[in-house]
């Protein structure tokens, strides 16, 4: 058996952790290894995503998150050579803004309330990791 598939956890806007929190014990008891951080820029996310050489990012969004920053992250990803780390994002936001999301490269986005037995069906359908 190959090493477990590895997410790093971060959020955008401002708001309490208890939720990521929640979100980092369901899907490492679900067997995903978790990279747990509060970093918000979207350089020191990315580095810290290539230094854990993560296979994912997700990202919770709270009130007042810059859904811009994710325009940056995948543009940092390419650039670092790092676009198979792939990213989502849940939380608070927009309706209007979530096909925005994804024209950026965001894969799904998950609404505040999605229940984790949701999130980590798909994350295991979904997530690969680099071969």
């Amino acid at each position: 058996m190959g090493r477990k598939i590895r997410i790093l956890l971060g959020k955008l806007g401002e708001g309490h952790k208890e939720a990521l929190l929640a979100l980092a014990r369901n899907f490492s008891e679900a067997g995903f290894e978790v990279i747990y951080t509060e970093l918000e820029e979207p350089d020191a996310i990315v580095s810290s995503a290539q230094q854990e050489s993560v296979d994912h990012i997700g990202i919770t969004t709270l009130p007042g998150a810059d859904i811009q920053a994710f325009a940056e992250i995948r543009r940092l990803l390419r650039k670092a050579n790092s676009d198979h780390i792939t990213v989502t994002a849940g939380g608070f936001l927009d309706k209007s803004d979530i096909p925005v999301l994804k024209d950026m490269g965001v894969m799904e986005f998950f609404p505040k309330g999605t229940p984790f037995e949701e999130l980590i069906e798909w994350s295991k359908k979904n997530i690969r990791q680099k071969t």
